[in-house]
């Protein structure tokens, strides 16, 4: 008998927030199975994907997703998806006189999506096709495994950091009719109509975008039998937070008791910034904070930009990656990797943590903002142990995806891991019967004990909850190649790849090991409070007035900085470890 399967329905509102779950549908999709003689996986897939039935009757697996976004923002994915085309024609018009017509040449596909128009037309792809795309007429449908498998043979010939523009360029799996939604109010592209304020994001949920979004929400929601929750992506730096606001609040109304859990997305840079544009990218961040927040479950902010202030450090590096921060195909990429690590307990098959409950061990006292962090990918040796591993560490193993560094006390409040992709290695110690144990962790019987141990050394008065997940993250096509040459197509460390050349070409990587952590505790009583200082250092009636032209009023600005900084408190440790500044002492 299978478990119970509780269901969740996903919200991307704004472009970086659909280049992160663009990634993350291709790592859901990349995992999914139908061979029969396959045993289930650790995840189940049927808590994030539907099953529904094309007019042909050919079945369909396809996300549980609404998708927001602005005119323009598409290219060559056409808003109603392609899954329940009849295959019939437009009627001609009637009409007597003469006619002239305009056609308007279609955005070009790239070789990615080329390729996969014809793996998913049936069509039988040698390395040939993979590199002249060709193209060809539909004929019939391959399973997804067919279509993974084909691609991952020729990864090594997509570069796709010149042709991305779009997260639809390289999006990989169909949607549902009922997914898209358009903003035709403001424009993706150019400088007119850009929506840019959060007043201008407020103000959108009402009339045909509201209604539509509400059908789109009641349609996916009613099909549930035990629906848990919702997850939203929502950008941070633009309007979309001030929309983001309004649909988190209008979630808490009309589904009270259900989980919502909400990750403010922000990339490294935006093209074309301005000193103006840097300055509402900040007030953005700092009002969407709070009102997704209020509104939410839990609210985590993803970016891997050293701060959210308007001068921030060098962006997030990590060990075995070599990624592009300007490009948001790659930063994106590696936040979807650490969001598939992040979103485990409420996903598994069994021993699944509902939302709720993972929301409620980490906002309690209404600590409703949380950090993570990720270590991407997981630094183990090919051959080695997890107490191995740990032991080669000299600190924690993960860097800030919250833009908020770690405490370096040992003080938390609350600690959520996840350790997601050491299938095939050892989780305890392998040293034989009578020999000396490296450290302690080596004494451990189970992969579980070890982790816990490893994490209580760093914060010994943490609660602490942690899963393992054997699985790794499958990172197929069209997921960058932006791994380390010292890794093996698993991601483990292999010294055996050390390339003696320079210029040597690295393994095609097809999946990697990822730890995450869930933090919250008094390190974001400082990060909270330097962006309420950010935001109050300035006067907003004179910086900015344009900001305020479509909302939110003065009075509203002034209470929105005002829970800011009582948020802000919320964290703070008084019980004399706390090292506070002077700035900080004024505020009490």
């Amino acid at each position: 008998m299978s478990n119970i399967c509780r269901e969740v329905i996903t919200l991307q509102l704004g472009h970086y927030s659909n280049f992160v779950g663009t990634h993350w549908w291709n790592l859901q999709d990349a995992s999914l199975s139908y061979d029969p003689e396959m045993p289930p996986g650790e995840i189940q897939s049927d808590v994030l994907f539907r099953e529904g039935q094309t007019l042909g009757g050919s079945i369909t697996y396809t996300p549980r997703l609404v998708a927001m976004d602005l005119k323009g923002s598409l290219q060559t994915l056409r808003q109603e998806g392609s899954l329940y085309d009849t295959g019939k024609e437009t009627p001609a018009l009637s009409w007597d006189g003469s006619l002239m017509v305009h056609k308007e040449s279609p955005p070009t596909k790239n070789s990615f999506l080329e390729d996969l128009d014809m793996l998913d037309c049936g069509d039988v792809l040698t390395e040939a096709h993979f590199s002249s795309g060709a193209q060809s007429q539909c004929k019939r449908s391959l399973n997804v495994d067919t279509v993974n498998s084909r691609l991952a043979r020729v990864q090594k010939n997509y570069k796709l950091e010149g042709s991305v523009k779009v997260w639809s360029d390289f999006l990989r799996i169909h949607f549902h009719p009922r997914t898209i939604s358009v903003i035709h109010q403001y424009n993706h592209d150019g400088e007119a109509d850009r929506l840019e304020a959060f007043g201008q994001g407020e103000a959108l949920l009402q009339g045909a975008v509201l209604e539509d979004l509400d059908d789109k929400l009641h349609f996916f929601v009613e099909e549930c039998d035990y629906f848990q929750g919702f997850q939203v992506l929502c950008d941070l730096t633009n309007g979309f937070a001030g929309l983001g606001s309004k649909v988190t609040e209008m979630l808490q109304d009309a589904y009270g008791g259900r989980g919502i859990l909400t990750f403010g997305t922000a990339p490294v840079s935006h093209p074309n910034s301005t000193p103006t544009k840097d300055l509402y990218h900040l007030l953005n961040c700092a009002l969407g904070m709070v009102h997704m927040a209020s509104h939410s479950s839990f609210f985590c902010p993803l970016t891997l930009r050293g701060g959210l202030g308007l001068r921030p450090s060098s962006p997030i590096s990590f060990p075995y990656l070599n990624y592009d921060p300007s490009l948001w195909y790659h930063s994106s990429s590696i936040l979807s990797l650490a969001l598939d690590a992040l979103t485990v307990p409420y996903r598994l098959r069994s021993n699944c943590i509902p939302m709720w409950q993972l929301a409620d061990s980490l906002s309690t006292s209404g600590r409703k903002v949380v950090a993570a962090y990720g270590a991407v990918p997981f630094p183990i040796t090919h051959g080695s142990s997890l107490p191995d591993a740990l032991c080669a560490c000299d600190s924690l193993p993960w860097k800030p995806l919250s833009a908020c560094a770690e405490a370096a006390d040992g003080r938390c409040y609350g600690q959520w891991v996840t350790l997601k992709g050491l299938e095939g290695q050892r989780l305890t110690s392998s040293v034989a019967p009578g020999k000396e144990l490296p450290s302690r962790l080596h004494s451990l019987h189970s992969g579980e004990d070890v982790l816990a141990s490893y994490i209580t050394s760093f914060y010994p008065t943490a609660p602490l909850a942690l899963q393992l997940v054997s699985r790794p993250s499958k990172v197929i096509p069209p997921f960058p190649q932006i791994f380390s040459q010292s890794l093996n197509n698993r991601g483990l460390q292999d010294s055996h790849l050390l390339p003696t050349n320079p210029l040597a070409t690295p393994p095609d990587v097809s999946s990697v090991p990822v730890i995450t952590s869930l933090q919250s505790g008094p390190a974001l009583d400082q990060w909270l409070s330097e962006l309420h200082r950010s935001v109050s250092a300035f006067d907003i009636r004179r910086v900015a007035p344009s900001f305020l032209s479509q909302g939110p009023e003065m009075a509203d600005y002034s209470e929105a900085l005002e829970q800011l900084r009582l948020l802000a408190r919320k964290y703070r440790d008084d019980s004399g470890g706390a090292t506070r500044s002077s700035s900080e002492d004024d505020d009490d």
